[in-house]
């Protein structure tokens, strides 16, 4: 699509700009669904549509000239990430009338804009509305072909389609089931009636009324009340269906068996029995799980669908993880900067003389190279505490040791991201205070930003505020100033930090923190190729003290596992400010920048 002309673009700037908060994409049709013409009376006011699958470089001018031709746009908004300001893929088209809208949604649907299908719908402001979900169908077992708009182009037949979606993993592959949202619930149940069990690219689907998590909890509730259908495994492989339907039978009225088997027609050892009256299916659980058949012991259970399955397991697991925390709570320590010379054994005996250890282990690669570090659990906390102190930056080996409680990679990163916020919320309060002093007029008064992280080598574009907004500093000047802030202005280029004074001491930590930084940046920005996360994940990792940040920087398998966090830190981080941080974003555009 070529470039807007001259006369669009200042179009464009006489646009509002919709306020509207960014919609979040469920996979429910009905949590994503068009402005509900289903609630009473059928609502022919709405104007504002929602236009989703898009590719991250569309912009608002290319929209506006894809939906102009249509009619009167009012406004449009791509909705962006609050920190990074990289578009969601998803944005809102605002028309002066309904009819225009209606019009879009009819010629523009699934329009490929920059290589990608669009999707577009009413927008649902009312979450009340969309989570009554009337009209709301669930297909799965759909074919690995099945698009959005083949599941549109399907299913459009029977009747007006409000939103269909087809559910898709991180790389955009289906999943293979998908929603349809109906204008009339009585659309939805002539396709179903339809559909449902036929084929559809040589597979054979199921289509049925899309339930709620608490609906589908109910109906759970009232399977187990009233199971027939018994799960049974540990089976012989060479049991034939009348023996196993004669061993269960005892217990009373069989109306089917079902061996299991694989694609050789072999037994899988485990199998189903239902039975006639529930509670012949209770007794059957009760009386067989454990019974021996075939000199095989066997497992006999109530029957789960799938959903019921994995919630268990989800339970289950959480259930473990919380009894492996409260074991291992303040007694478990994390050991890094090992040399490669120690072993499980040498660990062990520098740290035998501070309690009883449970356990002990230093962490390897595949290929048996030691990671350089390992971990040390103590039976009681107090002795895991005199280790901490006694030998936390301890000299073995000719590396000093950091010791520390032992924490879950979820903490961790929640750490990182905390520090991260901190920092930039710190920021984002300090250039609010440089906008509102420089729109007083009183330019000078203010403190100038400090920056928490490392300055990227020469050469490499600054994130940060604008230099040249810095009390005058020439931009060179501050970008050779030290790390945390700027030398007085006329200070020549490496001199003291202005709260220094003459300590060569920390002048020298600077200078050496400046170098470390640079070399880190150099070694994460060759891992990513977004500026922005390489200076944030620099400055994290730089908080380590220098000692740290030099082993890490001599071992990769150390720098790694840094890396690793660190950038999972900084995802969360972003994801968190996408949410948290909008509506002050919005408040610095509306109140402050206009006045600069």
């Amino acid at each position: 699509m070529s470039d807007i002309t001259d006369k669009t673009a200042e179009q464009l700037e006489n646009l509002k700009i919709s306020e509207e908060q960014p919609q979040q994409e469920a996979t429910p049709a009905s949590t994503a669904s068009s402005e509900s013409q289903q609630a009473g009376d059928n609502d022919v006011t709405s104007t504002s549509l929602y236009v989703g699958e898009l590719d991250p470089s569309v912009s608002e001018a290319l929209l506006y000239d894809l939906f102009s031709p249509i009619g009167s746009v009012a406004s449009i908004r791509v909705c962006r990430d609050a920190i990074t300001k990289t578009s969601l893929g998803y944005a809102y088209v605002n028309f002066s009338d309904h009819e225009a809208g209606k019009q879009a949604i009819e010629k523009l649907n699934y329009t490929p804009i920059k290589g990608k299908l669009c999707r577009i719908m009413w927008s649902q402001r009312d979450p009340s509305l969309r989570k009554k979900g009337h009209g709301n169908i669930f297909i799965k077992n759909l074919n690995q072909d099945i698009d959005n708009k083949a599941l549109f182009d399907t299913f459009s037949v029977f009747g007006n389609i409000l939103s269909s979606k087809i559910a898709t993993d991180e790389t955009g592959k289906s999943k293979g089931f998908g929603f349809v949202h109906f204008e009339e619930e009585s659309a939805a149940n002539e396709a179903i009636d339809a559909l449902n069990g036929m084929l559809l690219n040589g597979q054979e689907i199921y289509v049925a009324p899309h339930l709620t998590r608490k609906e589908r909890d109910s109906q759970l509730e009232e399977t187990k009340a009233h199971f027939t259908n018994v799960y049974v495994k540990n089976i012989d492989l060479e049991t034939t269906d009348e023996e196993f339907k004669e061993f269960f039978g005892k217990i009373g009225t069989v109306t089917s068996v079902a061996l299991e088997r694989g694609p050789d027609g072999k037994l899988k050892g485990f199998g189903f029995v239902n039975y006639e009256d529930h509670n012949d299916a209770v007794k059957a659980v009760e009386e067989l799980n454990g019974a021996e058949f075939k000199d095989q012991e066997l497992f006999v259970g109530r029957a789960q669908k799938k959903y019921e399955r994995i919630q268990s397991l989800k339970k289950q697991y959480e259930s473990t993880r919380l009894e492996k925390m409260a074991k291992y709570q303040g007694v478990n320590l994390f050991v890094k900067n090992l040399d490669d010379s120690i072993d499980d054994e040498k660990l062990q005996e520098e740290f035998a003389p501070f309690g009883n250890i449970t356990s002990v282990k230093v962490m390897r690669t595949e290929n048996g190279k030691s990671k350089g570090f390992g971990f040390v659990c103590f039976s009681s906390p107090e002795e895991a505490t005199k280790a901490i102190t006694e030998k936390n930056q301890q000299i073995v080996a000719g590396k000093p040791l950091y010791v520390a409680i032992a924490q879950r990679k979820d903490v961790r990163r929640s750490q990182l991201a905390q520090q991260i916020q901190a920092r930039n919320q710190m920021r984002y309060q300090q250039a609010t205070a440089a906008a509102a002093a420089a729109a007083a007029g009183i330019p000078g008064q203010f403190m100038p930003p400090m920056f928490y992280g490392v300055m990227p080598p020469r050469g490499v574009p600054f994130n940060g505020p604008n230099p040249q907004q810095m009390n005058g500093v020439p931009p060179q000047q501050f970008r050779n100033g030290p790390m945390y802030g700027m030398p007085p202005q006329g200070a020549p280029q490496g001199a003291f930090p202005r709260n220094a004074g003459a300590n060569a001491n920390q002048f020298y930590q600077q200078k050496q923190r400046q170098a470390l930084g640079e070399q880190l940046y150099k070694k994460i920005s060759a891992k990513t190729s977004d500026e922005e996360a390489a200076g944030k994940i620099t400055g994290m990792i730089l908080d380590l003290p220098p000692q740290e940040v030099v082993s890490l920087l001599e071992n990769d398998d150390l720098f790694e596992q840094h890396f690793t966090e660190a950038s999972a830190a900084y995802e969360s981080f972003k994801q968190e400010q996408q949410q948290a941080q909008p509506e002050a974003a919005a408040q610095f555009e509306t109140e402050i920048a206009p006045q600069q």
